[in-house]
């Protein structure tokens, strides 16, 4: 089973002060012309999208510099509301553990990963951490819970739709648009089930 796990673009959530995506139809069929084409300009960090390590980080890798093997492979879904605090990364980090689902975690429900959380997932090698917010860390002093994530490599997966998603294991995919020297990129993300509900027995 395939769960698209992505914002639609063009009615997608953005950051508070940055640019909303505009589409503009350069041609059309019922006007006239041989094709329907678009065009459309965006923010890298518009709706689901992709935070590289140049987000925070001057000397950090950018988005085309990123491997592939961080946004594919096996997850862990871990339903949370509120702050996730130490003890509850350690929490979510055993069960996914159980799973052999450890690298990544996404963050299922209103989720706010504290420096304290993003510390615990650094010292464990975590891959990849995703969230449904557009930050992963508090909206209003975002920068020291990217530059621990980020500094250990970390890459970030803002603004996934997981509602009606079941805890457990999925197979993960959300490679970014290869925007070179960009801090960011938009992404297509889904998970793959392997039962007919949507989740994994765990």
């Amino acid at each position: 089973m395939i769960i698209d796990i992505s914002q639609a673009v063009f009615s997608c959530h953005v950051f508070p002060g940055d640019p909303l995506p505009v589409k503009t139809c350069m041609q059309s069929i019922e006007q006239g012309d041989i094709c329907n084409l678009t065009a459309f300009s965006m923010c890298a960090h518009n709706g689901t999208h992709v935070d590289a390590p140049f987000h925070f980080l001057p000397d950090g890798d950018t988005i085309e510099q990123v491997g592939l093997e961080p946004f594919v492979g096996d997850c862990y879904v871990a339903c949370w509301e509120g702050d996730v605090t130490e003890k509850g990364a350690e929490d979510i980090l055993e069960k996914a553990r159980l799973l052999n689902a450890a690298e990544r975690i996404l963050l299922a429900g209103n989720a706010t990963v504290t420096a304290e959380a993003a510390r615990v997932f650094a010292k464990a090698g975590t891959k990849l951490i995703g969230n449904e917010s557009q930050t992963v860390g508090p909206e209003d002093a975002p920068k020291e819970v990217h530059m621990i994530l980020l500094g250990a490599g970390i890459v970030l997966l803002e603004g996934v739709v997981l509602t009606g998603v079941k805890e457990g294991k999925y197979l993960l995919s959300a490679a970014p648009l290869k925007l070179e020297g960009c801090d960011g990129a938009p992404c297509r993300a889904y998970l793959i089930s392997e039962t007919e509900t949507g989740s994994l027995i765990s």
